[in-house]
């Protein structure tokens, strides 16, 4: 347990308001993980795989409300409205508070209040914070264990400094002798609430047992807290992938990449190259924190100890190591479960088999239209067993970052690859950033739908000052010099026929290794009015059949096309009103007039 008054006061605090039938501290060890997925297997909510094909690991199935995030039910609580900003759903904290009590009172009746002290980042790293959550879901538990450092340890850590305070509750108590069903939750929408209050550093979530609405640590705590703290205290909190790469000549840098969703992220941090003598490593696939060293040098940790990733799409072709990651100690939700007591998606690499039970505990035959896995269906593996993961991905200093990444789906417009001309240059291409979408596909007005540093639905305060905030870190940098490049690539660009003009997947450590010759300083760039591009004899396409009759229009920079571009960011940056930076203001007025 703790001696720590503060804390055990909190505990105490909510089990009068919840009224849980027991309390159980959380120590994070092997036997007890191992005892609460029996009991959850025993309950019937979970399936225990073939020991001979996946050791270890185990199956869910969640409600069919309760799939994915919940964004127009996730809010932030300041306050002014203006400091949660035009990009977040907002509430003032009182009232907020007032309302989710009521749910509250209760709410664990019938189940045991689970504490789960866990540190975000090595433990005892100066760039960790320590949160503890409480939960009445063993399966939140068991993903808590795998996704950061959890239990007695972290006590141990914290002694009697300060922690976050994260609720949750699945929102479904049990009467006496009432039955518990296999995923308890909130069945109505507007009865779950994901709510974060950034001037207190809570969060408080209601309703929702699925993935980052429960597991408290990931995008709740690690970025929209943090990206808060961080605005405070000088530092980042990013929804960035870390790696690090090695060339042929031995010389290794790591590099931090935001992309917003389905572009590739996770495939990029694990990438397998396909050219010889380089090599990558993988420090996280989500999230980076990163803070100044006394040397001026930025570091970045992964705050997080597993992955949980979108499992459809994963595959020994994709992605094979993120495949390897998963072979043990895993758990899978919303996948089908196969008959002999494996997992499967659709593009995993082989055929479904007859009597697959679907993630709706539906029985697919051959031929039938059943969804089998959910398209937000996720794996929760531990990040140790990647097999490229990064020697130094749990020193507490952090690795030194030496280029940042940023890149969308764009089929036109944007190269293949260009670097910002100086650090505010920088943080306006990340500000713009986004992805070309048709309102036919997604139901969305047609055109680039911004996500901003990838961070829109992870943003926890107005965007306008999470802009100013990435300037200042620039102004204020012990080391001006030392200062990351920035980048932007664009691995999606199409011919006017609709082909696309890169191949993408390994073959994109071709760009990574300009983008290293960049940082070490061994080649030059073309300067345009939008950034410096590559040479084209710097890019090696070496077996690469075809590809240099298409690397003018793969590095091509139309200026008409980027002055179309140019009334759509207006558009965009109209939106933050006085809280956009001027110093973004002035970089917009600087590429209208050299695209003239």
């Amino acid at each position: 347990m703790t001696k720590n008054q503060k804390l055990l006061d909190w505990v105490k605090e909510w089990a009068e308001i919840c009224q849980p039938d027991n309390v159980y501290w959380v120590d994070g060890s092997e036997e007890e993980n191992q005892r609460l997925l029996n009991e959850m297997v025993e309950a019937g909510s979970a399936v225990k795989l073939n020991e001979e094909k996946r050791p270890n690991s185990y199956y869910f199935q969640s409600d069919p409300s309760d799939v994915a995030r919940v964004e127009n039910r996730t809010f932030i609580c300041t306050e002014k409205e203006e400091d949660a900003g035009p990009t977040n759903n907002w509430m003032a904290p009182d009232k907020m508070k007032a309302e989710m009590l009521e749910s509250y009172k209760g709410c664990m009746k019938g189940r045991t209040m689970y504490v789960i002290p866990f540190s975000m980042g090595p433990l005892g790293s100066d760039i960790a914070k320590i949160g503890v959550e409480i939960t009445d879901s063993a399966y939140v538990v068991v993903n808590m264990r795998i996704m950061t450092r959890m239990g007695k340890a972290v006590l141990d850590v914290l002694g009697d400094g300060d922690f976050i305070p994260c609720i949750h509750t699945v929102g479904a108590p049990l009467e006496p002798g009432q039955k518990d069903v296999k995923w308890p939750c909130a069945s109505n929408i507007d009865d779950k609430y994901i709510s974060h209050f950034p001037e207190t550093n809570e969060i408080w979530s209601f309703g929702s047992g699925y993935g980052g609405n429960a597991l408290l640590g990931k995008k709740c705590l690690a970025l929209r807290i943090a990206s808060t703290m961080a605005n405070r205290e000088g530092w980042l909190a990013e929804h960035m992938l870390i790696m690090g790469i090695t060339n042929p000549a031995g010389e290794k840098k790591y590099i931090a990449a935001a992309f917003p969703s389905a572009c590739g992220k996770t495939n990029l941090a694990m990438l397998v190259p396909s050219i010889p003598g380089y090599k990558v490593e993988c420090v996280g696939d989500d999230i980076a924190w990163m803070k100044f060293d006394e040397e001026g040098v930025l570091r970045a940790i992964n705050p997080e100890a597993g992955f949980f990733g979108v499992a459809p799409d994963t595959s020994m072709k994709t992605n094979p190591n993120a495949m390897l990651s998963l072979n043990e100690n895993s758990i899978f939700t919303n996948t089908g479960l196969t008959p002999d007591g494996d997992i499967w998606w659709p593009a995993i690499g082989w055929d479904c088999p007859d009597g697959t039970i679907t993630w709706k505990n539906e029985k697919y035959t051959t031929g039938s239209d059943v969804q089998i896995a959910h398209p937000n269906a996720r794996f929760t593996a531990p990040a140790s067993q990647c097999p490229v993961i990064d020697p130094l991905w749990e020193d507490p200093k952090g690795v030194p970052i030496s280029a940042f990444l940023f890149g969308g789906r764009r089929p036109n417009t944007v190269p293949l690859v260009y670097q910002a001309k100086d650090w505010n240059h920088g943080v306006f291409m990340g500000s713009i950033v986004g992805s070309e979408v048709t309102a036919a596909a997604i139901g969305l007005k047609a055109g680039v739908r911004r996500d901003p540093f990838a961070m829109l639905p992870f943003m926890g305060y107005n965007m306008g000052d999470y802009f100013q905030h990435w300037i200042n870190i620039g102004a204020n940098a012990p080391a001006p010099e030392k200062l990351p490049m920035i980048f932007n690539v664009n691995w999606f660009r199409k011919s006017d026929d609709g082909k696309f003009l890169w191949p993408g997947f390994g073959d994109n450590i071709r760009v990574l290794g300009w983008i290293l010759d960049r940082v070490i300083g061994k080649v030059d760039a073309v300067e345009t009015p939008i950034g410096f591009i590559p040479k084209k004899e710097d890019i090696n396409i070496d077996g690469l059949e075809g590809q240099a009759e298409l690397m003018d229009e793969l590095l091509e920079v139309d200026n008409k096309r980027w002055l179309d571009e140019c009334e759509l960011i207006a558009e965009h940056q109209a939106q933050f009103g006085d809280a956009f930076p001027k110093e973004l203001k002035a970089e917009y007025e600087k590429l209208k007039a050299s695209l003239k």
